[in-house]
């Protein structure tokens, strides 16, 4: 066993995707993992819907806020606002490439500015009762990342972070897209390995790139404190969550089929306040990548959850395609 360290692996934050319906979801197949809110900027959470922004689950935890801001002040009071709403830890965007957070002068674009980031922490941490992490890249556009990332890490944790969730690409703010600054930059895994050994002090988890337990665990192995997975968690969750919690050495928790079963009466409570289907199965297309049945489960949902009154049954009609499958393959 060793111990409850969340982070050995985690669902990273991701903008449209890992709402509280999604992690709900993903927290049925890992009970451990770190899950983590879309990204949240500053102004948002002080001047807009704070309970439609924040609202969560008990069932979601560990979960972290992530929040975008470049504003130490405006930080600051944000933290300060969603401290009651319980999150175990309040994350810092450092590595957004997106045209809108340049305008907004946060994310990647703060790579170039470490003094500040470090200011954006030390306030956030005053009024934080939880910790306050970074998730950063290893530089931008023309930055050589051997020289710039030991400086960023140094000057950030000296303003009190212990903690850096590390994207092993560099981000090019000009001339790339966001999707492209996700697949085009080489991925130097090597220098985050680095990093770790320089700063041993450090919580150091890695992040791009990853797809699989067996990547996960072997980062674990070489010295990494932990891995976060993105886009591989979200378009094929049964393959990398469940099972993870293998990672903590626990046993398996619900199969495939089992997740569907216990996603039916949170559902049921989503459809019952005025809530729409698709809202929930959207984050459930997924999970029967690779399995007999699948395509099915994929065509019923996609078809059919955004219809108006679709409910349970249509859950149902989706799950036998699953389950007529498999039962014919071993039969």
């Amino acid at each position: 066993m060793t111990g409850h360290k969340p982070h050995r692996l985690s669902v990273a934050p991701m903008m449209d995707w890992t709402d509280r319906h999604c992690r709900f979801f993903h927290r049925l197949m890992t009970r451990r993992a770190m899950l983590y809110t879309e990204m949240v900027t500053a102004p948002a959470v002080i001047h807009g819907d704070r309970d439609r922004l924040l609202g969560h689950g008990e069932a979601e935890h560990p979960v972290a806020l992530q929040l975008g801001g470049s504003d130490p002040a405006e930080l600051r009071r944000a933290v300060q606002l969603a401290v009651p709403y319980g999150y175990d830890e309040i994350n810092l965007n450092v590595g957004c490439p997106s045209d809108r957070v340049q305008s907004g002068c946060f994310g990647a674009v703060l790579m170039q500015r470490p003094g500040l980031v470090a200011e954006c922490v030390a306030a956030m941490a005053e009024v934080s009762p939880v910790p306050v992490t970074v998730k950063c890249r290893i530089g931008v556009d023309d930055q050589t990342p051997e020289e710039v990332l030991p400086e960023f890490l140094e000057t950030v944790a000296a303003a009190g972070v212990r903690h850096f969730v590390i994207h092993a690409r560099k981000a090019w703010l000009q001339g790339l897209s966001p999707k492209e600054n996700r697949e085009i930059p080489p991925l130097d895994y090597n220098l985050v390995q680095r990093m770790k050994a320089e700063f041993p002090q450090l919580t150091i988890c890695i992040n791009g790139g990853v797809t699989t337990l067996d990547q996960a665990r072997s980062m674990l192995e070489a010295g990494l404190d932990g891995v976060m997975i993105g886009r591989a968690a979200y378009h094929e969750p049964g393959r990398v969550l469940i099972g993870a919690d293998g990672l903590w050495g626990d046993g398996p928790g619900l199969d495939a089929v089992e997740v569907v079963r216990a996603m039916m009466p949170y559902i049921d409570g989503h459809l019952s306040t005025g809530g729409r289907l698709h809202q929930v199965t959207r984050h459930m297309l997924g999970l029967f990548h690779g399995q007999p049945g699948a395509r099915g489960w994929r065509r019923v949902l996609s078809e059919g959850a955004s219809r108006p009154g679709a409910g349970l049954g249509l859950l149902e009609q989706a799950l036998a395609e699953v389950t007529t499958d498999q039962a014919a393959l071993s039969a």
